[in-house]
């Protein structure tokens, strides 16, 4: 199975590329499944409806998000409504929406996604991450119930992500970081076979301060004062994640690779997709 997954979309000029990009990306790779992270894509800020609804028909299988899901106050209704839209797995029970679901990949693959944030250094601090991971595997184990078991694990320490991996490792086709919005060196397959990234980087303007105009946070990181609210960068997009060629027999990884196309990182394709 090929999978490909698109790290944290935004603002404008980054859900834009990706819009623009990813049926292509699909057509020419013969893609069979796409996550995509929409968490930053209203402004930097969450994430509305009709921007997920654009994503989906763009081709993504999967909307995953982070701790700003809610950021939007319309995310709230249509959470429930959406089995593509998923929001972190390790929200107490009871919060709108779901962490996890099963699909069916263009393949026929049962793909079993999953969205858990980490806890340390992250506002809300949610339900321990591990626990979560755990019973979302039980539920619904890779070589059984599913195909495919990928995780977007949103969070902000790499130790955490590192040791995630590690946790589900032989029993996750991914785990792939997301939050950080910089792409990491360490795309690799895990010693049981699962294919792993700290962070997939972001779809967004790399002249920038993680995405967003670098005007304001430099003056804070200067001043110690705001002189105005935080605004997504505008200029060109450069889109970014991680490329996997999954198993059929066993559902674990076999390659691996980043993908980064646009104007300002060094362009990555996947050579085993070329």
């Amino acid at each position: 199975m090929r999978f490909l997954f698109l790290g944290d979309m935004v603002g404008k000029t980054g859900r834009t590329a990706v819009w623009e990009r990813l049926p292509g990306l699909i057509s020419d790779f013969k893609l069979d499944f796409v996550v995509v992270n929409g968490e930053n894509a209203a402004g930097g800020f969450g994430i509305t409806e009709e921007i997920f609804l654009e994503t989906i028909n763009a081709g993504a299988d999967v909307v995953t998000t982070g701790n700003h899901v809610w950021d939007q106050k319309e995310a709230v209704g249509f959470a429930g409504r959406h089995d593509q839209f998923l929001r972190p797995a390790n929200y107490p029970v009871g919060t709108p929406g779901r962490g996890a679901n099963l699909f069916i990949a263009r393949n026929g693959a049962r793909v079993l996604v999953a969205n858990v944030m980490g806890r340390v250094f992250m506002h809300p601090e949610l339900d321990d991450p591990f626990t979560a991971g755990e019973t979302i595997l039980a539920s619904c184990p890779l070589g059984e119930q599913a195909d495919a078991v990928i995780f977007d694990f949103h969070a902000e320490a790499t130790s955490e992500k590192q040791c995630f991996g590690h946790f589900v490792d032989g029993r996750a086709s991914v785990v792939v970081g997301t939050h950080t919005h910089v792409p990491t060196a360490d795309c690799q397959i895990l010693n049981g076979g699962t294919a792993y990234m700290s962070d997939a980087g972001m779809c967004g303007d790399y002249d920038s301060s993680l995405g967003m105009d670098k005007e304001e946070p430099l003056n804070r990181f200067i001043s110690k004062m705001p002189k105005g609210r935080f605004e997504a960068a505008s200029g060109p997009a450069t889109i970014c994640g991680l490329a996997v060629e999954i198993s059929d027999r066993t559902g674990l990884a076999e390659k691996v690779a980043p993908l980064r196309l646009g104007p300002r990182l060094a362009e990555a394709l996947p050579e085993f997709w070329r």
